[in-house]
């Protein structure tokens, strides 16, 4: 029992941990965000590419139903830089939901755009969309998906290099027979996987695809001839989680179900050729793959294909190697037979199996990026296949099903947040404490701060800081009640400026004030940050009616010398009342010892009693009585 005792507070212990606040950020000036921590480890840094982490955190796959417990925004899209600092959270404006495929474009127009997949609610009163951002984080179009074609699947919303269009996969259900597996009696729900081309101006499907009798069921290896029926949604017996398509106006998907990438026609939506992962399919290959995610064309020209995809060899009850790596691989069609061959593999830096999700992206130097899913694990490849860098969420608890890395310049037009607050015990050692950020400003170098006398004065430049995470903290002397705070940029270009920001204060009689009045005055910043006048405008007024003239602080140093003083000569008569009485003291016995000596009366000064010899004398009262 004692054993099972302490197992169980371990659990309850390890329970708790999970749980920490520890691994999640907190944000003076974004009090309702927790955003997830990274634990990043480095190999060589001076090889990574550059830009940002676009990660998209989640508690649960599914969507959760609404509660009205208070809830903390932690889950969404977010961007990180390469020291797992946050740069934009988009978590309050999908009001906490589950985001999808969160990445940049730069199919449309001339400036880049960020494209993602609002899921669906639990109830799907919402039916999901794709969503495409401007650089500004707002909403640029939000496409649904035909309502005969189902809810908008979360694997998938790819917008095509035209910038016209976009790719996603589709799931819907039918009830077929199982004559295929010679049970023609039998009828069972299938969710038949495919994909729908969506014309991004107008929402109209220009294409779509559907597995059923293009597919057959004995290719799947998730359902065997014996499998019993189901009701809906039925048999997932494909599991479509990847499509694209190359110049010819063909279209490669994946199959997770069928260990398959396929190249479907897009004239007449037939299979041109099978690539297996277990049995080679259409083609002669060295290699196996299982379970796969996100294939992508890198090229395709005519016969020719390079195409990267996750190898997750392996899913929840089966795994068909030991590790799970990202395969850049090279597709001949062109001769008989046609062949297939590894170009790059990289494994799995951890040597573990990503048994779901995931995905791979070749980036602009050649470097691989693969998110492995669980727990947010990413790593970055050299093209060599060197490890350069890994990465996962510090919690556990959250997952990413796709990640990607870009570079991007993010120029919300929302202001910088900012909270200001003031401290001190008395006049002459106040503070004011500015906390700033700005939610997905990618380029900021320093933040300049300043105050102003009131909110009709000109501001005056209190100080600057570098900007080094998402939040800056600036500490300036004195109370500044009116506050602004402005970014610049690398090359010294202020490009944003926060509100007017009113300081706030404590409870000054429970805050151990002990200043001269009941509570402080704000104070002028022109006066209080002299050498910094030359940033104050020529025709900077004073506003005595609002503001006290003279320098607080000047008053503060005065009544601290006064109470010096007071207190000084509190004790020196306290010590002078001591020394008084000791003084009398002495008086009185000096009087005394005169009249006893006027008297004639002698004082006795004690004598040591000679021993005899050879007694100690703490044996001296045991010797004889002498008599003469």
């Amino acid at each position: 029992m004692l054993w099972f005792g302490l197992s169980l507070l371990l659990c309850l212990q390890n329970v708790a941990a999970w749980h920490s606040d520890d691994d999640l950020m907190s944000f003076v000036t974004l009090p309702d965000v927790r955003a997830v921590r990274f634990d990043i480890t480095y190999q060589d840094r001076s090889r990574v590419a550059p830009g940002y982490w676009f990660v998209s955190p989640y508690l649960h796959i599914s969507p959760d139903e609404p509660t009205s417990l208070y809830e903390q925004y932690q889950v969404g899209p977010h961007i990180y830089d390469q020291d797992g600092h946050l740069i934009w959270t988009g978590s309050p404006m999908f009001d906490n939901h589950n985001v999808f495929d969160f990445k940049v474009i730069h199919s449309i127009g001339n400036e880049p755009h960020i494209s993602l997949i609002s899921q669906y609610s639990y109830d799907s009163s919402s039916r999901g969309y794709g969503m495409i951002l401007d650089k500004n984080y707002e909403v640029f179009k939000k496409v649904p998906l035909r309502q005969d074609l189902g809810l908008f699947d979360i694997h998938e919303f790819n917008v095509l290099k035209d910038g016209k269009s976009a790719l996603t996969t589709v799931y819907l259900r039918e009830e077929i027979s199982l004559a295929e597996y010679g049970r023609p009696e039998e009828q069972t729900w299938l969710q038949t996987g495919g994909f729908a081309e969506i014309d991004l101006n107008t929402a109209e499907v220009t294409y779509e695809w559907r597995s059923y009798n293009q597919i057959p069921l004995a290719e799947s290896v998730h359902y065997s001839p014996y499998a019993g029926v189901e009701g809906p949604p039925g048999w997932d017996y494909v599991h479509i989680n990847a499509v694209d398509k190359n110049d010819n106006g063909d279209y490669l998907i994946s199959m997770r179900f069928t260990n398959t990438l396929y190249l479907v026609s897009g004239v007449d939506g037939h299979i041109i050729w099978r690539l297996n992962g277990q049995h080679g399919g259409d083609f002669v290959q060295e290699f196996t793959f299982s379970k796969q995610h996100d294939a992508k064309f890198l090229e395709s020209s005519g016969t020719h294909h390079i195409i990267s995809f996750l190898n997750n060899a392996s899913d929840e009850e089966f795994a068909e190697e030991s590790v799970s790596s990202a395969l850049i691989i090279e597709v001949e069609s062109g001769t008989v037979p046609m062949t297939a061959r590894v170009l790059h593999r990289y494994n799995r830096p951890d040597g573990d199996l990503t048994r779901l999700r995931g995905n791979s992206q070749v980036l602009p130097n050649q470097n691989m990026f693969v998110c492995w899913s669980q727990g947010g694990y990413i790593s970055e490849f050299s093209l060599e296949g060197d490890p350069l860098m890994s990465a996962q969420f510090t919690s556990p608890r959250y997952s990413n099903y796709r990640a990607y890395k870009f570079e991007f310049t993010g120029r919300p037009h929302t202001p910088p947040d900012v909270v200001s607050s003031v401290v001190g015990t008395d006049e002459s050692n106040l503070v004011t404490t500015f906390w700033v950020s700005w939610n997905g400003a990618t380029d900021i170098a320093h933040w300049n701060f300043y105050a102003q006398a009131s909110q009709f004065n000109k501001p005056v430049l209190v100080g600057n800081a570098s900007k080094t995470d998402f939040e800056t903290m600036f500490i300036a002397k004195g109370y500044l009640d009116w506050v602004t705070v402005e970014a610049v940029d690398h090359n010294g270009t202020a490009f944003g400026i926060s509100k007017v920001h009113r300081t706030s204060f404590p409870n000054w009689e429970t805050s151990g004030w002990n200043g001269y009045s009941s509570s402080p005055r704000p104070q002028n910043p022109a006066t209080i940050h002299q050498e910094d006048t030359s940033t104050v405008a020529d025709d900077w007024t004073s506003d005595d009616d609002l503001l006290p003239s003279a320098d607080d602080t000047a008053d503060a140093q005065i009544r601290k010398a006064t109470l010096t003083l007071m207190n000084t000569y509190e004790t020196i008569r306290s010590i002078g009342g001591l020394f008084a009485l000791i003084l009398l003291l002495a008086l009185m016995c000096g009087i005394m010892a005169s009249y006893m000596l006027i008297r004639g009366w002698r004082v006795r000064l004690y004598q040591r009693v000679p021993m005899e010899e050879g007694i100690p004398e703490e044996e001296a009262y045991l010797r004889p009585e002498m008599t003469d």
